[in-house]
């Protein structure tokens, strides 16, 4: 399973890519917005910089709601450099965009979906990537993992080759129970990545082979 930081703070992105475990990185106008960057000049600029510190795909959204908007956008973004991929939002118009920018070949990631039924439109259309948004799900009461889980039963039957990227990550056992699930990519915060090396037995171990070496070496 890859894994993607779901973050626009520079800082959090870098610290990622120094474990050596980060595959790519997904964005949109609420994580721009986080960090204070505002107005197209700014966000073109602050796309570049992801890619700079990054080796793989990164995500940048379209504000766009109208077919002619996000082909425009989306193009914009695509030729910003190799790494985007173009994240569209699961509306009509939507998947309009997505089938016109896969026969254009550019990559696109279908965003803010919340069923197998939306995955399927997204994967007709040629989506290299759909996002279904677990912890929104879970927020009313719906199980989003097993949303991961259908999605992913669905494409391997019908061979589709859109990658499931599970999204709206809250925490470290999300991550555990999307990898148990088959998605492709998670998306995930910097402190649930970083939740995985935690083990209070990891910590024990440590401490004794520390003080067992003191013993002996002083």
């Amino acid at each position: 399973m890859k894994f993607f930081i779901d973050t626009a703070n520079l800082d959090q992105i870098k610290e990622a890519q120094d474990l050596g475990v980060l595959d790519g990185v997904t964005t949109n106008p609420s994580l721009m917005a986080k960090e204070g960057i505002s107005g197209a000049e700014n966000i073109i600029n602050h796309y570049k910089k992801i890619c700079d510190i990054v080796e793989g795909d990164v995500s940048a959204e379209v504000i766009s709601t109208d077919f002619e908007g996000m082909i425009k956008e989306g193009e914009e973004l695509a030729a910003l450099h190799p790494q985007i991929v173009v994240k569209i939002p699961m509306i009509k118009e939507g998947i309009k965009a997505i089938k016109y920018l896969t026969g254009k070949g550019i990559r696109t990631n279908c965003t803010l979906v919340f069923s197998v039924g939306q995955a399927l439109l997204a994967a007709k259309a040629g989506a290299t990537y759909v996002s279904p948004f677990i912890g929104r799900l879970d927020d009313i009461s719906t199980d989003g993992v097993e949303l991961i889980a259908q999605i992913v039963e669905m494409y391997n039957y019908y061979g589709f080759e859109t990658e499931v990227l599970a999204a709206s990550i809250r925490h470290t056992m999300h991550i555990i129970q999307c990898m148990d699930a088959g998605a492709d990519v998670s998306t995930c915060p910097l402190n649930a990545i970083l939740g995985l090396l935690n083990h209070p037995l990891t910590d024990i171990g440590l401490e004794k082979f520390l003080a067992d070496y003191k013993k002996v070496n002083g």
